[in-house]
């Protein structure tokens, strides 16, 4: 072997040396836990079979269950930037109200097909969370919280005096939407309606599912949990912020949107401050940070709320709220939190018997 071989052979071993050596794991940092976080669970496969039997089981009340699959869509688009970044929101029906209102004018224009109407709600109200949140993420929690206030009070404002686009407080009604994909029309009973709702909820819910579990949700859970280390980690903080509000804002913009196609109608109470604290109460409800804690707040919500009206329709606001309170006094970690801690302590009882009964019988050996 040459000179210029050798040379050639131990550079390329000093060069394969460090590449090896940054494949191994760092030492003291397992890596197998967001692994096995991101694969799904048994208990994930069941949960979304419920849907589907709910289509057989009541047929009577889809269009209760589709007001519950655009609810959880709602509370996830909240829960992508205050449960994972802690961005807390009061004017997310900001970005819900611009989907609704883009979507309905684009069908009033001719233009009803449901897909592009997402897309366009989506586009909409991801443009205007990009430009506001360079004015949100200036300012502290307080501010922040004005901030989000502010720019949904002024919405609602907008959308109350341009009558002849938004239709005032009369909304915009008859919206004619066009059959999804060409093939399935919009019924009376609402199937197509729930069906559309719920494959766009899985589809977007499994898209935040990839992101919460990739590196960039680690590290809005890390900006979560500390954002004055995380720039000496090299994080990207304010881009990461930036984008994850959009993404959040593009969400509750296709909510919206599902909203105005499977009701064929806009009312300005979309952008009311009502929807937005009733939402932040849904995520508190179901427990954020968690994207399932999301939907069963979503569940609980609407069916306790269609429940009471039934039950009591001039004093339902009372109770609905005294079952809140309550679940919130005894539940503080949410319904999904609450439901976690149940099953770790029952699996630690279950493993001290087994500790003690095999050590009774090493014992009795």
């Amino acid at each position: 072997m040459g000179m210029n071989e050798t040379t050639m052979v131990a550079a390329s071993t000093a060069t394969a040396a460090p590449t090896a050596a940054a494949r191994k794991p760092v030492a003291g940092f397992d890596l197998a836990r967001f692994r096995n976080a991101s694969r799904w669970h048994p208990a994930e496969y069941v949960f979304w079979c419920l849907p589907i039997l709910a289509y057989f089981v009541f047929g009577d009340n889809f269009q209760l269950m589709s007001q519950i699959a655009i609810t959880a869509l709602f509370v996830i688009s909240l829960d992508l930037i205050f449960g994972y970044a802690g961005i807390i929101s009061l004017g997310h029906a900001a970005f819900f109200g611009l989907g609704a209102y883009a979507a309905g004018m684009l069908a009033n224009s001719g233009m009803g097909e449901p897909l592009l109407g997402l897309l366009v709600a989506a586009l909409v109200a991801a443009i205007v969370g990009f430009l506001s949140s360079f004015l949100l993420l200036r300012g502290n929690e307080l501010s922040r919280l004005m901030v989000t206030l502010g720019v949904s009070l002024m919405l609602f404002e907008l959308a109350n005096k341009f009558t002849s686009y938004t239709g005032g407080v009369d909304g915009l009604p008859g919206i004619e939407v066009k059959p999804v994909l060409g093939l399935f029309n919009f019924d009376m009973f609402g199937r197509t309606a729930y069906v559309y709702s719920m494959v766009v909820l899985f589809v977007l819910f499994w898209i935040a599912r990839r992101i919460v579990h990739a590196p960039l949700g680690q590290s809005l859970r890390g900006i979560r949990l500390n954002l004055q280390r995380m720039p000496a980690l090299g994080v990207p903080v304010t881009r990461r912020l930036v984008l994850i509000y959009t993404l959040g804002a593009a969400y509750a913009g296709v909510a919206g949107a599902l909203l105005t196609q499977t009701t064929q109608f806009v009312s300005i109470d979309v952008l009311s401050f009502q929807r937005s604290a009733d939402l932040l109460l849904i995520l508190i409800l179901g427990g954020a940070g968690s994207l399932y804690g999301g939907i069963l707040g979503a569940i609980v919500f609407v069916i306790a709320q269609y429940l009471l009206s039934d039950i009591n329709p001039q004093y339902w606001q009372f109770w609905l709220g005294f079952l809140l309170v309550l679940i919130v006094l005894f539940a503080r970690d949410g319904i999904l939190g609450t439901v976690r801690i149940w099953i770790d302590r029952l699996m630690r009882r279950r493993e001290k018997g087994v500790a003690t009964v095999t050590e009774s019988a090493r014992s009795g050996s």
